[in-house]
């Protein structure tokens, strides 16, 4: 791990079933330099917005959030081929945003204003400690301090230990 895991640039990766996967790295001379979470040094994927959806999620109060999961290709795959533990390389991203009552159609809620963008990245060689996990919390793009990210990988651990610690199921 770098002195400074908040200095992170895209590892080179073989072959394409991995591109996207950014973790904690030396910086190289001149690359950009990406906000890395605080323990894990995992950093928001470029691209992740056009990534597939995993699933929708509602979380009720007090968070009263609405989140969607989206995965790179060999997470997709892992779904859609019911693979577990998941391969190296999987990502998985959660977006979530306030619960907003539609102006147009009251029934309806739509995103309000965005909460944190979370990341969880297969790694099992480097992140062996958190069940070959590394994980990620951001908010409005800079990582949370570090009291509240440790429980990330305790709860996961906690509660889907037997799905690879992983909660989202595929929504078919």
């Amino acid at each position: 791990m770098p002195s400074d895991p908040r200095r992170s640039v895209a590892l080179p990766l073989a072959g394409a079933a991995l591109s996207g996967l950014l973790v904690a790295a030396a910086p190289v001379a001149g690359g950009p330099v990406k906000p890395a979470s605080p323990i894990y040094g995992v950093t928001v994927p470029d691209g992740y917005r056009d990534w597939r959806l995993i699933a929708p999620a509602l979380e009720d109060a007090p968070l009263d959030e609405l989140r969607a999961v989206l995965g790179n290709d060999l997470a997709v795959k892992a779904y859609r081929d019911g693979t577990l533990p998941f391969p190296d390389g999987a990502i998985l991203v959660k977006l979530a945003w306030k619960r907003t009552r539609s102006a147009e159609f009251e029934p309806a809620t739509v995103p309000g204003r965005a909460t944190t963008v979370q990341v969880m990245v297969k790694d099992s060689g480097r992140y062996p400690q958190s069940g070959g996990w590394g994980f990620g919390r951001f908010i409005d793009g800079a990582p949370v301090d570090e009291a509240q990210h440790e429980t990330c990988f305790a709860c996961h651990e906690a509660r889907v230990r037997n799905h690879d610690f992983v909660f989202t199921r595929y929504a078919r």
